[in-house]
């Protein structure tokens, strides 16, 4: 069986968990982010340790021979043709792609109620862990959200691949445009990246939205996902994007069919929605929030225009980074000044962070430091740029954003 780069940021969440019968271990992300892989990777390391082949069940629901597996009864009948006639040790259960099986938790729910299984399940949208029964087993579950490749892990890919050697900026500008859906890291032809990608937020609609809800006016829906997508990282006003909608594309649409349609997209993990939060209050604040792409690839993959916009670019994979990294991630707001991102860990203290290109220019650098005087604690503030000398001043950490995401470092 041929080796597969290990994602050791999120082995490392799960390795603790492995052998624990009482928990079962869900993996959710954006369709092809890696999911699949990860279990995969988690069960060579159970061979490598010595669990029999008998002992570890692997099923996929979307592959052949496993896509009819529609109902609990179903679901359970494939796992118990496929369990060891000895069962004297735990067998370690995997099933990906579990949410196209309607009522799965009761399924699940009872292997690992039986004491001797370890359950590992993925989807690819939030449904998964929306059902009245997982809700129910608070406790019962952990959960490693999985995002697609991170600069560090993209570096890793290729050179696992065989790639040839470039420099690290080229390697940074190509992963800005093209993201790390780990598969589009295999093609070398840039229009074969782009059609790949355009072929899973295709997938995406047909599998994890239009299967869940139907969508009366497809068009409609495509375009208000093409207008969020072009304007990742603005703060968003429901009413205004009805009224450009409406005023320059001639779409009459409703404030609550829009929202909903954003909420599909929320779900299907192909946005994340960032709140803001005051700091004066510490209390989150009702609209005016930003939208991520959950991977960068999506934008240029569904844009002729290949132009770098670095801005909201290094603000979306901060924020995915971070959000890797299991921190909230907030926008902030001090008075009428905005940072970029509050960061916190649950329990732990804030981070400050502001992302900018450069600020070589004074202009620019006074811009981005007026929010940090603003601020009236002393957690830490980070400016995080790609500039090659970084200095910090007035107590703030000036880092260069492309050598951190490389390294892998968390703040601090």
């Amino acid at each position: 069986m041929a080796k597969r780069y290990r994602r050791e940021r999120y082995l490392k969440k799960i390795r603790p968990f492995v052998d624990d019968t009482g928990l079962i271990k869900v993996v959710t992300g954006i369709r092809r982010c890696g999911k699949s892989c990860l279990m995969e990777t988690v069960a060579e390391e159970l061979r490598e340790r010595g669990v029999a082949e008998d002992h570890i069940v692997y099923l996929d629901l979307e592959k052949r021979g496993f896509r009819s597996v529609r109902t609990p009864d179903q679901l359970e009948a494939v796992i118990e043709s496929a369990l060891p006639e000895d069962a004297d040790s735990i067998t370690y259960l995997f099933i990906d792609e579990v949410q196209r099986v309607e009522g799965y938790e009761e399924v699940v729910n009872a292997y690992r109620a039986d004491g001797s299984f370890s359950v590992f399940i993925t989807g690819s949208n939030s449904y998964l862990l929306s059902g009245e029964l997982m809700t129910n087993l608070t406790g019962r579950y952990v959960e490693v959200e999985l995002f697609t490749l991170s600069f560090e892990e993209y570096l890793g890919m290729r050179e696992f691949l065989g790639k040839p050697p470039e420099p690290v900026a080229q390697s940074f500008r190509s992963w800005l445009r093209f993201g790390g859906f780990p598969k589009a890291v295999e093609y070398d032809d840039e229009a074969a990246k782009a059609r790949y990608i355009q072929d899973v937020v295709e997938q995406i609609i047909q599998k994890d939205i239009r299967s869940r809800r139907r969508i009366r006016n497809r068009n409609t829906f495509e375009r208000v996902m093409t207008y969020v997508i072009n304007n990742f990282g603005a703060p968003t006003n429901l009413t205004g994007i009805a009224d450009y909608l409406r005023n320059a594309q001639g779409l009459a649409i409703k404030r609550e069919t829009l929202a909903s349609y954003i909420d599909l997209l929320v779900a299907a993990k192909v946005l994340y929605r960032c709140p803001r939060f005051d700091l004066k209050s510490r209390r989150s604040l009702q609209g005016g929030e930003k939208y991520y792409l959950a991977d960068a690839g999506i934008y240029y993959a569904r844009n002729v225009d290949a132009t770098l916009n670095y801005g909201p670019l290094l603000e979306n994979v901060t924020y995915t980074y971070m959000r890797s990294l299991d921190y909230d991630v907030s926008v902030g707001t001090v008075g009428k000044l905005e940072l970029d991102f509050i960061a916190r860990r649950p329990g732990d203290s804030y981070a400050y962070v502001q992302v900018s290109m450069s600020v070589a220019d004074p202009a620019v650098e006074e811009r981005e430091y007026r929010p940090f005087r603003s601020v009236r604690d002393s957690w830490p503030c980070y400016l995080l740029t790609l500039d090659p000398l970084p200095e910090g001043r007035d107590g703030v950490r000036h880092i260069n954003l492309m050598e951190m995401m490389a390294r892998g470092d968390d703040l601090g």
